[in-house]
């Protein structure tokens, strides 16, 4: 993903249509004096739909359509004959697609299936032809229902990346090295903080055929729940992670305060996410030997919870990088 062509979260304003006005005709025809009234319905006016697209990984088509709105139904005529339909207006958005309204904050949809089609603001009903006002005691009534309104409204469009496994660490870790040697996926690599400034997406290939979608988020820092580094701008990306994949480098200073710094500031951001399935992966293996790992592990055996996997591995020897696999899809499918 270039940096400059990721957007994800827009504002933008929506207006569905009117409805069209019931008509208050009479038939005329030749031979026929008291035909009656024969006034068709109004149209409806179009909706705001919204679609989702797996081609789309970006809502940068969106940030230049601030302004989107639905075409008007067209009254009804003679002959009982109503009106068009005004048109709808569709927006693809990628999977993941959260739209919030923008005064409440409340969520009006979430888009996550291909073709999925979900009305954000439906068209305005259209009015009924004076056909349907006549009676025994009423039989030429010379009104009709004028159409209703459209909605309209400030939204706010949140792309959450549907992955499953997120890439957590601070700055430098080597998250993207691993992307880039496990999938196809080419980010930014670099020799200093925060190279990565947007989040990537990469496919990773696993035994017979099988692959599963690995998330790389710019890297966390202490205190970003408060503002600090980057922040938790892109924290919302691995909310929807099955696994979560802390990554610190062999090399750190304490890889256990590490580990718990990281931890906490995930639980500040959102409680939910340190209920989710975690693995502990060791960068940088290659620049310690066995026995130092086996060192390092029993160590961390008396810090860490049983359950917790840790894996060592290296990007750039290919060290570990399968039983790193083995484990992330164990744990996605157990």
């Amino acid at each position: 993903m270039a940096d400059q062509n990721f957007v994800d979260r827009i504002r933008i304003f929506c207006q569905s249509g009117n409805g069209g006005a019931g008509s208050s005709h009479f038939r005329r025809e030749k031979f026929v004096p008291l035909g009656g009234p024969d006034g068709g319905d109004g149209g409806r006016g179009g909706h705001v739909i919204v679609r989702g697209n797996r081609n789309r990984w970006t809502l940068l088509h969106l940030k230049f359509q601030k302004h989107n709105k639905a075409g008007h139904g067209q009254p009804g005529a003679g002959q009982r004959c109503s009106g068009h339909s005004g048109e709808d207006v569709i927006l693809d958005v990628p999977l993941g697609t959260v739209i919030k309204d923008e005064e409440s904050g409340n969520v009006l949809l979430e888009i996550n299936e291909h073709n999925e089609e979900l009305i954000l603001f439906e068209g305005g009903l259209g009015g009924r032809g004076n056909w349907h006002f006549k009676t025994s005691t009423n039989q030429a009534p010379t009104y009709a229902q004028p159409g209703t309104s459209g909605h309209e409204g400030w939204v706010t469009f949140e792309l959450k990346l549907l992955a499953d496994v997120g890439l957590v660490g601070f700055p430098n870790a080597g998250k993207s090295t691993l992307l880039s040697v496990v999938s196809a996926a080419k980010p930014k690599i670099a020799s200093y903080a925060f190279t990565t400034l947007t989040p990537n997406l990469g496919m990773v290939s696993y035994r017979d055929d099988q692959s599963f979608v690995m998330a790389d988020i710019p890297g966390i820092i202490k205190g970003a729940s408060e503002g600090k580094g980057l922040g938790i701008r892109f924290l919302r990306h691995i909310e929807r992670n099955a696994c979560l994949l802390f990554i610190v480098p062999a090399d750190a200073d304490n890889i256990v305060e590490a580990y718990k710094i990281l931890l906490a500031e995930l639980e500040a951001y959102n409680p939910e996410l340190v209920l989710k399935e975690r693995v502990l992966g060791i960068s940088k293996a290659d620049l310690i030997d066995d026995e130092l790992q086996e060192l390092i592990l029993h160590e961390l055996q008396g810090f860490l919870p049983d359950h917790l996997d840790v894996v060592f591995f290296s990007s750039v020897s290919g060290e570990g990088v399968m039983s790193l696999k083995d484990v992330l899809w164990r744990i996605m499918n157990q």
